[in-house]
């Protein structure tokens, strides 16, 4: 018995670091010319969303904010429902997600006349795909990606200021149209 003591040992702390490394990987945020993880959600209506849908038609502006109908991320929501006009002009389909659910997401689009569709990602599968969740929390950060036609990423923003994600995006997609 003592001597499969050590060997027991060994093999857990064998199997915590391959978890711990396993789990680093796949929160990696992934960076401008990696292709775009092929995720796929709900949106608020339970409808099905897939990114490969969009692949050789479309721009997608995918961003990722921590929670509905708050301040920062009101403004960031609003930002973009603001600029709505231009970037379909521009050819960008603007998708957000965040760890809320369909009814909150419903509600955080009523009150602020959101025209874009917010993914329900309770589970954080496609922010864990994305690298975007917070750590140790049942959230998202915030973090944008300009995924091209091609769906590789053309640009990433992660970054806390909610104006920063406005600013820059719309600098990127001005030189994606280039």
């Amino acid at each position: 018995m003592k001597t499969t003591l050590p060997f027991v040992v060994a093999l857990a702390a064998a199997c915590s670091l391959a978890l711990t490394v396993s789990a680093q990987e796949k929160s990696k945020t992934p960076k401008v010319g990696d292709k775009a993880p092929a995720v796929a959600a709900k949106d608020e209506n339970g409808k099905d969303w897939k990114l490969a849908d969009f692949a050789g038609k479309k721009t997608v502006l995918l961003y990722f904010y921590p929670k509905d109908n708050t301040p920062g991320c009101t403004k960031e929501a609003c930002g973009l429902r603001d600029r709505m006009g231009d970037l379909q002009k521009d050819g960008v389909e603007v998708v957000g997600v965040s760890f809320d659910n369909a009814a909150s997401h419903k509600k955080f689009i009523a009150d602020h006349s959101l025209n874009f569709h917010l993914l329900v990602d309770t589970d954080g599968k496609v922010a864990d795909a994305f690298g975007a969740r917070m750590p140790d929390r049942p959230m998202a950060k915030r973090v944008s990606f300009l995924i091209g036609k091609d769906g590789k990423l053309a640009h990433v923003t992660d970054n806390k200021d909610a104006m920063v994600h406005l600013s820059e995006m719309k600098d990127a997609i001005a030189k994606l149209k280039k």
